[in-house]
């Protein structure tokens, strides 16, 4: 079976939103001197692995529940298009989740001594919530009742994208949380939030006659789009917030122009967004976007 079907299958254009993840929670460690650049390159390690499983599982999810029928216009899915079968997803799929257990496992080994949390009871607490991370990337598609059907996507990327993948990342290199981290966190969750949204305007109407009510099917494309900029501005006002408590004035200005530039930006091409084909390009724009924001923040530290 070609390398290409699997590589397309993993979804490349999603994965700067989980490298993002890992290192805006490296960001926060290293503004209060506490970076751990080998953990650090755990996370983003781990977290990429994780959004593979998670696209493995959705191709595997759509493909069984209907939702990749002829009436979707987003690029082609592997399962459903017959490059790769269920068989086979399904052997990918178990592959996938023992390379997340794999880095995973890795990760805390280096991360929990050197924070002065190597006993046991916190072994168990990473590995539940590790094990929560992989039984959400599944279920979100995948399974007898996914809960992207019922439009909880949005709050799941929110959950791990955000809290979990950024606090988690800070906390594995610092050994605490900071109360301003939740700004940041949530911040950038929003933003992921969006990049599924704009997945699932493009899909609004094959995901309608599959019986997959996301947020987009729910609210109908004028409101969806409200609906995204909310979330923007939300997003906005948090950096705005936060920005002021770590940079001085003339670093958080220059961040504040990114933030507005890249946000006005991306709000004039939604706007003249109406075909699948134009949503669909959006998509790989904003997820390098919030990469480059992060990467932003790393060259002001």
């Amino acid at each position: 079976m070609a390398f290409k079907h699997w590589l397309a299958a993993a979804r490349p254009r999603t994965l700067p939103l989980a490298a993002a993840s890992a290192l805006c929670g490296g960001v926060l460690a290293a503004l209060n001197q506490q970076s751990n650049p080998p953990v650090l390159v755990l996370c983003m390690i781990t977290a990429v692995a994780l959004q593979i499983f998670s696209n493995f599982a959705n191709d595997y999810g759509d493909a069984c529940n209907g939702a990749d029928s002829c009436l979707r216009k987003g690029p082609k899915r592997m399962v459903s298009s017959g490059n790769i079968s269920r068989n086979a997803m399904k052997r990918g799929l178990t592959v996938s989740a023992l390379i997340c257990c794999l880095c995973g496992l890795a990760l805390l080994a280096a991360a929990l001594p050197s924070i002065g949390m190597g006993g046991l009871h916190n072994w168990m607490l990473w590995l539940l919530l590790g094990a929560a991370a992989i039984t959400a990337a599944f279920s979100y598609t995948a399974g007898k009742k996914p809960y992207g059907y019922i439009g909880l996507g949005d709050l799941s990327v929110m959950v791990f994208f955000g809290w979990v993948g950024v606090l988690g990342s800070e906390y594995l290199q610092t050994g605490r949380l900071n109360a301003w981290s939740w700004l940041p966190a949530t911040a950038l969750g929003l933003w992921c939030a969006m990049v599924l949204n704009i997945n699932n305007m493009r899909d609004i109407d094959s995901d309608a006659a599959a019986g997959k009510t996301t947020v987009a099917v729910r609210l109908g494309l004028r409101r969806a789009k409200l609906y995204h900029t909310a979330l923007l501005a939300a997003a906005g006002l948090m950096w705005w917030g936060w920005l002021p408590q770590y940079f001085n004035a003339a670093a958080a200005g220059r961040l504040n122009a990114f933030l507005l530039a890249a946000s006005f930006i991306h709000l004039y091409f939604l706007k003249k967004a109406q075909s699948c084909t134009q949503l669909d390009k959006l998509l790989p724009q904003w997820s390098i976007t919030i990469l480059l924001w992060v990467l932003f923040l790393w060259a002001h530290v």
